[in-house]
C-alpha cells in the first residue's frame, strides 16, 4: 500500500469544514474516502457543515449534534443522508436527540441494486451532489425547512445513478484491495465502497458501457420525451478527466437519441472511492425551478460558479 498518510488515526481529522449563516442549516456527512463529498461542498449555496467519519465509516451522532449546534440559526436543520445502514442509524439518533427543529432527506439514487450488504434498499451515491446543490441554493434564498425537505425529496426522486469499476480501492486500515478483479474485467453497478455490483463482465468499448448504465437509469426514471436533464459523469478517483469527458460525449449523444435534452452537465471527480478506477453516470430530470436553483451561485472548495 502506497498512500500519503501520517498515521491511520489522523487521516479523517485533517480535513473538516463548517460555516454559519442566517438560514436553514444544511448538514451532511458520511465516511471519509469520497472527497470532495462532503466537506468540499461546505460553503455559500450548498452545505453549512460536513461530518466526516473514518474511511468508509459513518460519523457519530455526537459529531452531528456538535455540527448542528455550531451552524444553526434557529431556522431548523436539514440532514442530507446517503442510504447506508450506519449513516441512517447515526443521523436518526442525532435527529431524535436534537432539541432543534430538524428534518431529513434520504438519498437513494443508485439503480444498480435494491439491496446490498451495505444498505437496506438503494444506495446513495453521486446523486447526493445534485440534492446538496439544488437544496443548498433554495436554503440560501430563504426557503423554509419544510420547503427544503420537500425539494430534496423531489430532487432525489428525479435522480438516478449507476457506476462501473475497473479496479478496486485500498482502505488504509485494511492495507489491501477490497476485491480482486481481472485485468480484462469490470464490475458493473459497483458501489462507492467497492460493494459488488449487478455483475462482472469483460471490458467493452465506452459507448457500450454507457449504453448499459443509461439503460438502467432511463428505465428507472421513465422521463417523458423532450425532458430536460442534468447529466453528471462522476469519477471514482482513479480515472483521467479525458476518459470522463469521453463518457459524457457518449452519454449526451445517447440521451439525445432517446429524445432527452442534456441541458446541464457536471464532469469530474465529485463522489470518489479513494483511488478506484471507474466512473458513474447520474441523470436528474429537471423542471424550471430545479434548473434555476442548479444555476444559482455556489462557492465551495470543490464546486463554484
Amino acid at each position: 500500500m502506497k498512500k500519503f498518510i501520517n498515521d491511520l488515526e489522523s487521516v479523517m481529522r485533517e480535513s473538516l469544514g463548517q460555516r454559519a449563516t442566517n438560514k436553514v442549516a444544511l448538514l451532511s456527512g458520511g465516511g471519509s474516502g469520497h472527497e470532495p463529498l462532503h466537506a468540499g461542498f461546505v460553503g455559500r449555496g450548498m452545505l453549512d457543515a460536513a461530518c466526516a467519519g473514518q474511511v468508509f465509516t459513518s460519523p457519530t451522532p455526537d459529531q452531528m449534534l456538535a455540527a448542528a449546534e455550531a451552524v444553526h440559526a434557529d431556522r431548523g436543520v436539514l440532514f442530507i443522508v446517503k442510504n447506508y445502514a450506519g449513516d441512517m442509524m447515526n443521523f436518526q439518533m442525532a435527529a431524535e436527540m436534537m432539541e432543534l427543529e430538524n428534518a431529513m432527506v434520504i438519498v437513494n439514487d443508485d439503480v444498480a441494486v435494491e439491496n446490498s450488504t451495505h444498505t437496506t434498499g438503494r444506495r446513495g451515491v453521486a446523486g447526493t451532489v445534485m440534492v446538496e446543490k439544488i437544496v443548498g441554493a433554495a436554503a440560501e434564498a430563504g426557503a423554509s425547512l419544510a420547503e427544503c425537505k420537500f425539494l430534496g425529496d423531489r430532487v432525489n426522486a428525479a435522480t438516478a445513478s449507476m457506476g462501473v469499476a475497473f479496479t478496486s480501492c485500498t482502505v488504509p486500515a485494511a492495507g489491501r484491495a477490497t476485491f480482486d478483479i481481472g485485468d480484462d474485467e469490470m464490475e458493473v453497478g459497483v458501489g462507492i465502497h467497492g460493494e459488488p455490483g449487478r455483475r462482472r463482465e469483460k471490458i467493452k468499448p465506452a459507448s457500450m458501457i454507457v449504453e448499459d448504465l443509461l439503460g438502467a437509469i432511463v428505465r428507472d426514471l421513465q422521463p417523458v420525451s423532450g425532458s430536460e436533464v442534468l447529466l453528471h459523469v462522476n469519477g471514482f478517483g482513479g480515472t483521467p478527466l479525458m476518459e470522463l469527458h469521453l463518457l459524457y460525449h457518449c452519454a449526451a449523444t445517447q440521451l439525445r437519441a432517446q429524445g432527452l435534452k442534456p441541458v446541464r452537465s457536471l464532469v469530474g471527480n465529485y463522489t470518489t472511492a479513494l483511488e478506484m478506477s471507474g466512473a458513474s453516470l447520474t441523470v436528474t430530470v429537471l423542471d424550471a425551478e430545479m434548473k434555476s436553483l442548479w444555476d444559482a451561485p455556489v462557492h465551495t472548495a470543490a464546486l463554484r460558479w
